[in-house]
């Protein structure tokens, strides 16, 4: 997700400087005139906003906390923002330490997967200082068609958790009914002719319809991902029975497919 959207940023004209714990990954920027940091501590040393899209907490707490993690250099004046899809815990952790030191953080996860990223379509959620989103709602809206403020510290990682949760019940949904229709003689073609013409039509259903009928579970937003959020939305309070079962049927799912597409979930069920 992260390379999209700095390319995103770069065909803005903004100059980006570009860390990634994986080197290899960061080529592309490079060729688009990206300049590249060793480190998180040498990359907020060269710009006065920064951009997090990382896994979970712990990448989040590394990129802070590490000898050359952001935290290494003086922040004071800096704009940290966390679009990573992670706990409101760690969000205002690192908000109120940022604040400590005369920064400001902002957690602004994104709903939308790499497509989205690729055209700038992400939806942006974002919890923290209104001033403050206010002042980097240009930047947000260069990579997502909308970028929306919802309060304090953490609200941006409540209302993701809470979009995530409908995104795991909605996949396991298509998941069982793609599996019973073909069970009872319906071709897969034909039902998901019949779901994309419907009612109930989606770019969801369009775009996981097609990775189930090419058999193709390259990973868009890793199975094992939709774990670990709805993970954290049980530890935040939901309960539901719906959502109890979506963990159960993911978690399960994990050990041989959590590299894979979430839809694959598919090939668990079945």
């Amino acid at each position: 997700m992260g390379i999209p959207m700095a390319e995103q940023l770069i065909k803005a004209g903004y100059a980006v400087t570009i860390y990634n714990r994986s080197k290899g990954k960061e080529a592309s920027l490079k060729e688009m005139g990206a300049s590249i940091a060793e480190t998180p501590k040498a990359l907020i040393a060269t710009t006065d906003v920064v951009i997090i899209m990382v896994s979970d907490d712990a990448a989040v707490d590394q990129i802070f906390n590490d000898k050359n993690g952001l935290f290494g250099a003086g922040i004071s004046g800096k704009m940290i923002i966390n679009m990573s899809t992670v706990s409101p815990a760690i969000s205002k952790n690192m908000a109120e330490l940022c604040k400590e030191k005369g920064g400001q953080y902002l957690d602004a996860p994104v709903s939308g997967s790499v497509k989205q990223a690729e055209t700038g379509q992400l939806v942006i959620m974002v919890g923290g200082d209104e001033a403050a989103f206010n002042e980097v709602k240009p930047i947000l809206e260069k990579m997502g068609k909308m970028a929306m403020y919802l309060g304090d510290t953490g609200a941006g990682n409540v209302a993701k958790l809470a979009i995530n949760s409908l995104l795991a019940l909605y996949t396991q949904g298509l998941a069982e009914t793609v599996l019973f229709a073909s069970q009872q003689g319906i071709k897969t073609e034909d039902l998901l002719n019949l779901l994309n013409n419907g009612a109930i039509a989606n770019t969801f259903t369009k775009i996981k319809g097609d990775a189930i009928i090419a058999d193709n579970y390259k990973a868009a937003f890793a199975l094992k991902h939709i774990v670990k959020d709805l993970n954290l939305a049980k530890d935040i309070g939901l309960e539901s029975p719906l959502a109890q079962t979506a963990l159960s049927t993911f978690k399960a799912a994990t050990a041989k497919f959590g590299e894979e597409d979430l839809i694959a979930v598919i090939k668990h069920i079945k």
